[in-house]
């Protein structure tokens, strides 16, 4: 399926369905409100680096996982 701009899909990001007018990776961890350096990201369960998140394109019932550091022990 083709994204149009202005179109919004649903997606499941870290177990939880959502809708999106994100098409890319790098898009969503914006629109989230995720800081691109302080995160790692997969798309359907593949690893996606930061520098490819621009190019990783998202599809209807795409599952992300972004997921943050923690500190402490």
């Amino acid at each position: 399926m083709q994204f149009h701009r202005g179109q919004r899909i649903r997606i499941v990001v870290n177990g939880e369905a959502i809708e999106t007018g994100a098409s890319t990776v790098a898009a969503l961890v914006a629109e989230l409100g995720y800081d691109e350096l302080q995160v790692a990201t997969a798309l359907n369960g593949d690893f996606v680096p930061r520098s490819a998140r621009a190019g990783a394109k998202l599809g209807v019932d795409a599952s992300i996982e972004i997921v943050a550091p923690r500190q402490g022990g």
